[in-house]
């Protein structure tokens, strides 16, 4: 999928990045921040996890996952501040590039979570 060129300024500021998953029970929202999100050249997104167990185990049952994204910095539909619905699949990954990348960059990182993005919709 494209990135939406929006999207990616909005990755240059620092916010909250909210991750919703859904496992036996209620959904479950855990958060990173924009800079830990990194846009793959194949249009995946990757970002470090260090704690982030029950994700694992909803993604395990569930890899369906929603996040949220967004900064006050970047102009959207009606002024300052913008933000984006993405949804998608995910995955633990715990070797490989992917991974090797994101503990160098990130070392207390256990594992990587890598999104396969179905849809990107602005919000503001």
């Amino acid at each position: 999928m494209m990135i939406p060129e929006k999207l990616l300024e909005v990755l240059k500021y620092e916010g909250v990045a909210s991750i919703v998953t859904q496992g036996d029970g209620e959904p479950h929202l855990v958060c990173t921040w924009n800079s830990y999100i990194q846009v793959l050249d194949n249009g995946k997104l990757l970002y470090p996890a260090g704690g982030m167990n029950l994700t694992e185990v909803n993604i395990g049952k569930n890899n369906k996952i929603h996040l949220a994204v967004g900064s006050k910095e970047v102009d959207g539909f009606h002024g300052p501040g913008t933000g984006f619905r993405i949804e998608g699949t995910a995955a633990f990954v715990k070797s490989g590039t992917e991974f090797e990348g994101i503990k160098q960059k990130f070392p207390w990182s256990r594992a990587a979570v890598e999104i396969t993005v179905d849809s990107i919709t602005q919000t503001l």
